[in-house]
């Protein structure tokens, strides 16, 4: 019996980053104050009253390129303004952005807008298609702008589309679709511009529960062949769990914590952390290459056989606990190509289960 991943991206490696490389996105102390209005100018409020309110508080975090990068927190926390201000949608109080090595803060006009149609694109919570055009001119409107020409573009969106599950709807028109084949549109028209990183504002936060989960599936099953860098933004910590190689928690503005949903689980940083993983179904967020006890492909093959139970090392532990119901001693945990990186036994899943379950480590 071989379980096929349907979760986590398979870089997920227990506290591992994903390498060892410089970070392709680096932000450096970034601060966002909003300043007081008019009427506070002239002094129309008590002077007591504070000067702005500091929506991002001195934030820095990595993100290695290849990526899902999560930003989580509550409404308020300060994760929309930092997406925001990645692409330069919104200014900046303080701080540094570079993504690859270039000031992104110091771009003029036309390099700003180059970086914008280029090498960023954006993924909205609404999902902004222009009611006018068919799917296939939605898609194709980032590469229109490009100067691409016609048939060419609308070769890319259909292709675009299809990967996302509508290529059999490239003329539909925006009112003829479902929410979450709407937000499909928005995906498919992010990957028509090959642009190598993809901002995504709270994406799946409108949809119905059922279409929410299709396209978080949807995503790690194109992350898996595409591998963009990923900055993803949501209120929801299962979501950002599934789906996050690492995960940076918001509160008032601040960085609370960044880690993988391992050092969230068994590490939190502080009370708010803790109280916040405490109630996280562990058997949907924890996978098999998490907690795989890492060996040679010949250290595992040798004491149980060719026969052995395989699952692979992005399966979550809730689809790994049949195959030991089923009687499995054991099983062997594999990557992408078939080939093993360690082996795990019910004994250590279930202490992964555990809210102190970390006696797999040892």
């Amino acid at each position: 019996m071989s379980t096929v991943p349907t979760t986590a991206p398979a870089t997920k490696r227990g506290g591992e980053t994903m390498n060892a490389e410089a970070p392709f996105i680096r932000v450096d102390h970034l601060t966002k104050v909003y300043r007081l209005g008019k009427s506070q100018r002239l002094g129309l409020l008590k002077k007591s009253a504070p000067k702005g309110f500091t929506a991002v508080d001195d934030v820095s975090f990595e993100v290695q390129r290849g990526q899902i990068f999560v930003i989580m927190g509550l409404s308020g926390s300060g994760k929309s303004t930092i997406i925001r201000m990645l692409n330069r949608l919104i200014g900046t109080t303080d701080g540094a952005i570079t993504v690859d090595g270039k000031n992104v803060l110091g771009l003029v006009s036309a390099d700003l807008r180059a970086y914008r149609n280029q090498t960023i694109n954006m993924v909205f919570q609404h999902f902004g298609l222009f009611p006018h055009k068919s799917l296939v001119d939605n898609v194709a409107f980032g590469l229109k702008v490009r100067g691409v020409d016609k048939e060419t573009r609308e070769a890319k969106a259909a292709e675009a589309l299809e990967l996302v599950g509508l290529g059999d709807r490239i003329h539909a028109m925006p009112d003829q679709l479902s929410g979450g084949m709407k937000q499909r549109v928005g995906l498919a028209r992010a990957l028509a511009t090959d642009a190598e990183i993809l901002l995504m504002d709270e994406p799946f936060s409108a949809l119905d529960p059922l279409i929410r989960k299709e396209m978080q599936e949807l995503l790690v099953k194109l992350q898996r062949n595409f591998k963009k860098t990923i900055v993803f933004v949501t209120h929801d910590l299962n979501e950002a769990m599934y789906l996050g190689d690492r995960i940076m928690v918001m509160k008032q503005g601040k960085n609370m914590q960044t880690g993988t949903a391992l050092d969230l689980l068994e590490a939190p940083a502080d009370p708010y952390i803790e109280e916040f993983v405490a109630e996280v179904d562990r058997s949907r967020v924890v996978t098999a290459g998490m907690i795989a006890r890492h060996t040679t492909p010949s250290q595992d093959s040798a004491p149980y056989g060719n026969d052995a139970e395989q699952v692979a090392e992005g399966t979550v532990l809730h689809e790994v606990l049949p195959v030991f119901a089923a009687g499995a001693d054991r099983v062997i945990v594999v990557d992408n190509q078939g080939e093993s990186i360690g082996h795990l036994t019910a004994r250590e899943v279930f202490a992964a289960l555990s809210p102190k379950g970390n006696s797999y480590a040892s």
